[in-house]
């Protein structure tokens, strides 16, 4: 049965009259009619015992509505979930985040967004570095604030939010510690540590082109901050590390010719929605405004 049939036949059931189910569903009783019809001749039964005084369901036709009114009802509240979640900008927003700086640049947005929109629940998330792309390819999360760049055929990233010097980081004993700033070039005479295996190789290579070789990988910041301390390789940071991850066997060196780390949005190409786009609005007006990470 169409999903049209089935309306027709509900509202028929309910109604009880051509007359008044056409004007219902704006349609002529010559459509409700002929519906009515073919859907006797498809069961082989009649539905409804009509006179020229009334319409009453057989007993067929009460057992048909009793079985199809729920169902149809649930795929109705479905579709209309689904609408009202690609349209409005109300219902829940998860964001997820990687870092300190990050997680308060989202909770700027959050203030600015629900000034505007206060019938849309934001949900944060903190994402540990190597599941932060898994949990939005997999709907757990709708946005994510993340370093840029990224080149996913299922993904899109917005505009650049942030951007921030380069750094990196070094273990306090390394030789690099002493030095006011360092050079993309000197990368290639040192370890580098790798990102997680679920990173894009290409996002390494955007970090740290060519060094001198791979350390081990790391899954957190923590862990990451613990290789570098423990002289296990290198790392390019973003500089919000001197204000939310200072340890005292772990020093931040500038990398003077390094472009900054930028940081954009990034979201599922097909799961776009209208709140999404309004979030990411709020976003650029936060950017633009000045107060981006602290």
């Amino acid at each position: 049965m169409e999903r049209r049939d089935i309306e027709i036949f509900l509202t028929l059931a309910d109604e009880l009259s051509f007359t008044r189910t056409a004007e219902r569903l704006h349609v002529t009783t010559a459509r409700v009619s002929q519906t009515i019809k073919l859907l006797e001749r498809r069961f082989g039964t009649p539905l409804f015992d009509r006179t020229s005084r009334r319409v009453v369901l057989t007993p067929v036709g009460r057992r048909l509505r009793d079985d199809l009114a729920p169902a149809f009802r649930q795929i109705e509240e479905a579709v209309a979930r689904a609408v009202a979640a690609g349209r409005g900008i109300d219902g829940v927003l998860r964001v997820g985040f990687v870092g300190a700086a990050a997680g308060s640049f989202v909770l700027k947005v959050n203030a600015r967004f629900a000034t505007l929109h206060p019938s849309c629940e934001v949900r944060i998330r903190e994402n540990q570095f190597g599941d932060a792309l898994e949990l939005l390819r997999s709907d757990e999360i709708d946005l994510l604030l993340a370093a840029l760049p990224f080149a996913e055929p299922d993904l899109t990233a917005g505009d650049v939010l942030v951007r921030e010097r380069t750094l990196l980081a070094v273990s306090s004993r390394h030789p690099f510690a002493k030095r006011r700033s360092v050079r993309l070039a000197d990368l290639a005479r040192v370890r580098v540590l790798a990102s997680p295996p679920q990173v894009p190789g290409y996002w390494d290579d955007h970090l740290a082109p060519s060094p001198g070789s791979r350390g081990p990988a790391f899954s957190t910041i923590q862990e990451m901050l613990t290789l570098i301390g423990a002289d296990q390789g290198v790392y390019p940071v973003a500089e919000q590390v001197n204000r939310y991850y200072l340890r005292p066997d772990v020093v931040y060196v500038p990398i003077s010719d390094a472009p900054p780390i930028e940081w954009g949005l990034v979201w599922r190409t097909a799961g776009d929605t209208t709140r999404m786009r309004a979030y990411r609005e709020a976003a650029r007006d936060l950017a633009a405004s000045g107060q981006g990470m602290d």
